[in-house]
């Protein structure tokens, strides 16, 4: 879907149509301690995009205001009415594929073999545009490839309301003059560290042998290899099984006091151990802790236990250990105050 939660805001409010319009935490007047979660077209233009602080969001809006364009509108997030949508969406899109993964709430993978064709399954994919567009009037874009990571990226290619058609013998010289991080699992830092040895597109690092990727990438590369040419064998998930459980809060002001930062710790540890039996799951292996420092310096440190758990004290004493360090000269030596704290639980079973 496209700007999913901004385009349905802006279709549920009418005064809103054309205007910057931004889905996240409230801004206050530039000083907002959250993120974006969706910034519509408009906004985009500013600059503005999914996971900026909402505090630079507001300057963006801020300087776009100074040169005389309109400012943007901040709502909200009303994820209740997102997921009404998406679960309607969604029964759309089963009218038509036996087979569906359900990706997040406004992205899924669909299996469309059973067309026969690339010219039947793109008329498909034009069906189901219109009937997203006359049942919610929201825009999708659809990518329709051999391979999950063709359909991905295809699916990114000519946003909004676009379909992006690759046939297998097209995918390989598809891919080759897309930058590199296109290629999903090649994150920022894998994209800075290719750059500086002037490997910005895929036909770049093409040049490249497995066994030289995988000195590079390590296992991965050897499978990067394979992505890079267009070929990808994952299957598709009817089932969609969450790989963790978490939760993280912003505080309205950076600090370092001791027992306000214990007492959140300790709260997002029960909340997040709610949350896992909610999900169906009776305990996990690993407990993960992120820290965020006001200089937006983020780090995450983990620990995987002998024994699954759920039980309550088990989670809060290990993420109590894995919080100390931030606290000290392990992780903290010059005293920065914190700004955000995550407890996530992963290897979850059943």
């Amino acid at each position: 879907m496209d700007a999913f939660f901004a385009a349905i805001e802006e279709r549920d409010h009418p005064e809103l149509r054309g205007l910057p319009l931004v889905v996240g935490a409230d801004p206050a007047q530039g000083k907002g301690r959250g993120v974006v979660s969706t910034a519509n077209y408009a906004a985009r233009r500013y600059g503005i995009h999914s996971a900026l602080p909402i505090s630079m969001a507001w300057r963006l809006s801020e300087k776009a205001r100074q040169r005389g364009e309109p400012g943007a509108v901040f709502l909200g997030v009303n994820h209740r009415r997102y997921r009404e949508v998406s679960e309607r969406i969604m029964a759309l899109v089963r009218r038509h594929a036996p087979l569906v993964e359900e990706a997040s709430i406004d992205e899924a993978y669909f299996d469309l073999s059973r067309a026969g064709s690339f010219d039947r399954a793109a008329a498909i994919c034009r069906q189901l545009k219109r009937e997203i567009q006359d049942q919610e009037r929201l825009t999708a874009s659809i990518g329709l490839g051999p391979n999950k990571l063709v359909a991905k990226i295809a699916s990114d290619f000519q946003k909004p309301d676009g379909l992006t058609i690759v046939t297998p013998e097209e995918a390989e010289a598809f891919l080759e003059s897309l930058a590199v991080r296109k290629i999903p699992g090649i994150g920022p830092k894998a994209e800075a560290r290719l750059a500086r040895q002037g490997l910005r597109t895929v036909r770049d690092l093409k040049k490249f042998s497995p066994e030289e990727l995988q000195g590079w990438f390590g296992k991965w590369g050897l499978e990067l290899y394979e992505r890079l040419r267009g070929r990808h064998e994952a299957p598709l998930q009817e089932e969609y099984e969450p790989k963790s459980v978490g939760e993280q809060e912003t505080f309205s002001t950076d600090t370092l006091e001791l027992q306000f930062l214990f007492d959140r710790l300790l709260h997002l540890c029960r909340h997040v151990r709610k949350r896992l039996l909610a999900e169906g799951f009776r305990a996990c292996r690993t407990v993960v802790v992120t820290v965020r420092f006001a200089d937006f310096d983020t780090r995450s440190r983990s620990h995987t236990l002998a024994a699954a758990t759920a039980a309550l004290d088990r989670l809060q004493f290990f993420a109590m250990k894995l919080f100390m360090p931030f606290l000290d000269r392990r992780e903290n030596p010059r005293k920065k105050r914190i700004r955000l704290i995550g407890v996530r639980l992963e290897k979850l079973e059943k």
